[in-house]
């Protein structure tokens, strides 16, 4: 019979056999890592990359906080740089969330948490660019550089997928009242989207610059981040040479009529006819007032979208109602409405001009235009049997809006103007495709009546004063609610109709015909600054790999030590 101590020996052994496969294997260890990580450097990371993403929420309308859009994406920069694949992921989505979520909020007030999946999805593709931000921070030289272009290469990402797209939380539009907004008429918007992340993570730059040689900082050793920062702002004042004022432009005079609606929410137009009544009586009561000597004439009037809900080429009542009003104001009106395409449950979102003399133009001609991007979970539902697992509310959305085929050029009274419609104004090449067909002034036909008292119209205004410098055009907003403006080609807002409030606007408008260099080179630059974002870092790591083969060995890829400096 063996000793007791001969038995416990075997037992001992296989304790610390098993204690050292299981520091092998990693768990305690990695667990232990993780510990000490977010106590230390790490928390640090995970503190800026959220901080970061609500300061970059804080640029957005309605606040003016222009600068809190370099600052944050300063700090997402503090936060992935020298960081490996995995860990600048997962930096990249806290990033995303304390962006969008605040951002995104409005979508929610009505609808509920159901919408929350829209600023989810935003956040898993800003994912990939904190992992691009951080590879491009260990491989290459003047990283800030193509750190804001892996940014536009993200958003370009965003404004195309999933469903056509949602490029909503462009950075461009955070700057509408910051130095950096006349850069639009210089580079178009993709390029004033490139110069303030450039300025964002060259500050970031700056910072590391300053810790890492703090004890014996010199200004050589600034003078590279210093240049970087500094260089957004240099080409912002190249760009008010390129802005547009229409000093030298013939011009008309244009209503823009807001006639409000019964409530706010999803419910707005559930008394379909009293919308459509009061858009007519607003503009009765500018008649009235030309009639009076008290306004002057227009040229042409502007509805907005959802005017009517009431197909008018089908609904005698409201054909009549319309033309009522058109006839007595007497200049072509551009009529927003929904118009059925000819099958069940299926419509077009369209603005139609409508002449006080031979009414409304015929459906589908060319002077009609159709909403070519049709809002999904809005105007139409994708995956329906998907998303109801998730929420009822996706069955509110009972029709579906068909897309336009050609771009809102229409032509009133002699004025050329380019319409859009809704959040079509985000979309670049939307924008761009009715300024290049000749449009002399933009028309933004809206309804922001779903919204309620939410920030959604202002973060839509800036976009519109974008689009006024970026084209050099006049941008008026017609919104069946509020915040109808009128927008000077500099971007300043030069009268506008509070939230839920009727009432109507006669604004000078100068008819530009003269072409930005914004225009030109918006749309190709956002290609060259992502696609050479993409080429040049698969140059470098291919170059890598092969040091690595040939046994040369390439430091380039370690990831940073971790301390302050890299914090």
């Amino acid at each position: 019979m063996a000793s007791p101590a001969v038995d416990r020996a075997p037992s001992a052994d296989l304790v610390r056999l098993t204690r050292k496969r299981l520091q092998q294997s990693g768990h305690p260890g990695r667990l232990h890592r993780w510990k000490a990580s977010l106590l230390g450097v790490g928390g640090l990371r995970v503190l800026a990359a959220v901080v970061g993403g609500y300061a970059l929420n804080l640029s957005f309308a309605p606040t003016t906080l222009w600068w809190m859009a370099p600052v944050g994406l300063a700090l997402l920069g503090l936060s992935v740089h020298g960081r490996r694949l995995r860990p600048a992921l997962g930096l990249g989505l806290l990033f995303g969330l304390a962006f969008y979520l605040p951002l995104l909020n409005w979508t929610t007030v009505y609808v509920g948490p159901v919408a929350t999946a829209l600023a989810v999805a935003e956040a898993l593709l800003t994912m990939p660019v904190g992992a691009l931000i951080a590879s491009a921070s260990r491989r290459l030289p003047l990283w800030p550089i193509w750190a804001a272009a892996a940014w536009i290469a993200a958003e370009a990402l965003r404004a195309r997928f999933p469903f056509g797209g949602f490029p909503w939380g462009g950075i461009a539009y955070s700057q509408p009242d910051g130095p950096l907004l006349p850069a639009a008429s210089l580079l178009g918007a993709s390029g004033l989207a490139f110069l303030t992340a450039l300025a964002g993570f060259a500050l970031s730059g700056l910072a590391r610059a300053v810790w890492n040689h703090r004890r014996h900082l010199r200004p050589m050793l600034l003078l590279a981040p210093v240049m970087l920062v500094a260089v957004p702002f240099v080409l912002g004042v190249v760009g008010l040479r390129t802005e547009q004022s229409g000093s030298d432009a013939p011009h008309k005079t244009i209503a823009v009529v807001q006639g409000n609606v019964p409530q706010p929410g999803l419910e707005f137009n559930a008394r379909r006819r009293a919308v459509t009544d009061m858009h007519v009586k607003e503009t009765q009561k500018l008649a009235a007032a030309v009639r009076a000597g008290t306004a002057p004439k227009p040229e042409l009037v502007i509805w907005p979208e959802n005017a009517s809900d009431i197909d008018p080429y089908t609904n005698s009542d409201a054909f009549a109602e319309i033309d009522q009003a058109v006839r007595d104001i007497g200049v072509p009106t551009l009529v927003g409405a929904v118009v059925g395409a000819g099958q069940p449950g299926q419509s077009y979102n369209m603005g139609i001009v409508w002449d006080p003399v031979t009414g409304p133009a015929a459906k589908l001609s060319d002077q009609t235009y159709s909403k070519m991007h049709p809002v999904p979970f809005g105007e139409y539902m994708p995956w329906r049997s998907f998303f109801r697992i998730f929420s009822a509310k996706v069955d509110l959305q009972q029709g579906e809006f068909l897309p336009g085929r050609r771009p809102g050029n229409l032509t009133m009274n002699g004025v050329k103007i380019g319409d859009v419609i809704c959040f079509e104004v985000v979309y670049d090449g939307i924008v761009r495709d009715v300024v290049k067909g000749g449009a002399q002034v933009l028309v933004v036909q809206t309804n922001n009546a779903t919204f309620g008292y939410t920030n959604e119209t202002y973060q839509q205004q800036a976009m519109s004063r974008v689009r006024a410098v970026e084209h050099g055009r006049e941008v008026l907003i017609s919104s069946t609610s509020g915040v109808s403006a009128v927008i000077r080609p500099d971007g300043s807002v030069e009268s506008s109709i509070g939230l839920f409030t009727a009432g109507y606007m006669d604004a000078s408008v100068p008819l530009i015909s003269a072409t930005t260099p914004g225009t030109v080179i918006g749309g190709p630059l956002e290609w060259v600054l992502a696609i050479g974002f993409l080429a040049g870092l698969a140059f470098v790591t291919v170059r890598e790999r092969r040091r690595r083969n040939s046994g040369t060995g390439d430091s380039t890829g370690a990831e940073s030590s971790p301390g302050p400096a890299t914090a």
